[in-house]
């Protein structure tokens, strides 16, 4: 990727004061609840500078690359997920792809949505409409990814990669993107957050009996809508980090009844493996009366933009 750059000096001047760009693993209550939290303001400006998108263009796409990172900590060894949003509205959709190394890319099927009039607020259900997302899986040792669709119709990313998870993976998990801009317009804090209540197997029972009962079907449910209280007292994350929050404050004491820990932090970026030689190998790939009338007729630099990350590749067809 030919990372693109971020010209606002006061935005960099604000950015530069921030908590690192980083995501922070955590477990709770016993191991039964695992959850994620996201630093993405660099991040986000970095997906806006390489597109060079507009502040509803950055809202949606920001939103659906927030939500690939917050699957990355979810991933069984190494994966690959791609997330396809088909709807029906005038942004068409988009493709996020994140994988286990910590990496996002995508890109909108229309970056340039249309505004018939003043957005009042940032509801995106009149832009998306309802359509279908589709989750594609890809193991290290897979010829072909493992494919699940599901409805959509919310108009809010992250309820609908929840929806999502519920049907597909009948796993109870919460998302929270949030994306603050100024009056300006200027990203100045973006972050996510997942939470995921594991099935009894896989952590200590709330009882600590070996047996189930209707006591543990009890203390399960209670768990479950304390958590869910918790979860949703959250403060808008984006302004929470563009105001200097850090991780710690934020878990601990949102969570602090469930005797949270953070297990580890990693490092997410927004990111794509193209380069010159890729496109270059593609285009010398090309049928043999194709290439010869590129030759002929140019263009002469050749322009190759990947859609995936907005890099543009000048080629000179010597090189061809």
């Amino acid at each position: 990727m030919i990372k693109a750059e971020i010209k606002d000096e006061e935005l960099q001047e604000h950015i530069k004061h921030l908590i690192k760009d980083e995501m922070a693993v955590f477990v709770m209550a016993d191991g039964r609840i695992r959850g994620a939290l996201f630093h993405g303001t660099r991040f986000i400006n970095q997906l806006r500078a390489q597109h060079n998108l507009g502040i509803l263009e950055t809202m949606m796409l920001g939103q659906a690359s927030l939500c690939g990172a917050l699957m990355i900590p979810m991933m069984k060894g190494q994966e690959h997920i791609t997330l396809h949003y088909d709807v029906d509205g005038p942004a068409q959709g988009f493709s996020v792809e994140a994988d286990s190394k910590g990496t996002v890319r995508g890109y909108l099927y229309n970056e340039h949505i249309p505004v018939e009039k003043p957005i009042e607020n940032w509801n995106l259900k009149p832009f998306l409409g309802s359509g279908t997302m589709t989750v594609s899986i890809l193991h290290k040792e897979d010829k072909e990814p493992f494919t699940s669709t599901v409805q959509v119709d919310s108009g809010n990313i992250a309820e609908d990669l929840a929806w999502y998870y519920k049907q597909s993976e009948q796993i109870s998990t919460a998302f929270n993107t949030s994306i603050q801009m100024d009056k300006k317009g200027r990203v100045t804090g973006a972050g996510a957050m997942f939470l995921q209540i594991m099935p009894e197997t896989g952590g200590t029972k709330i009882t600590g009996s070996a047996k189930s009962s209707s006591a543990d079907t009890k203390a399960d449910e209670e768990l479950l809508s304390r958590a869910e209280m918790a979860f949703k007292t959250c403060p808008s994350l984006g302004q929470w980090f563009s105001e200097k929050g850090n991780f710690e404050d934020l878990i601990y004491g949102l969570f602090r009844e469930f005797n949270p820990s953070i297990a580890l932090k990693r490092n997410i970026t927004y990111d794509c493996p193209c380069n010159e030689d890729f496109y270059l190998n593609y285009i010398r790939s090309l049928p043999k009366d194709q290439l010869e009338d590129i030759r002929k007729n140019g263009p002469d630099p050749l322009e190759v933009i990947c859609r995936n990350c907005g890099s543009v590749y000048s080629i000179p067809v010597s090189k061809i």
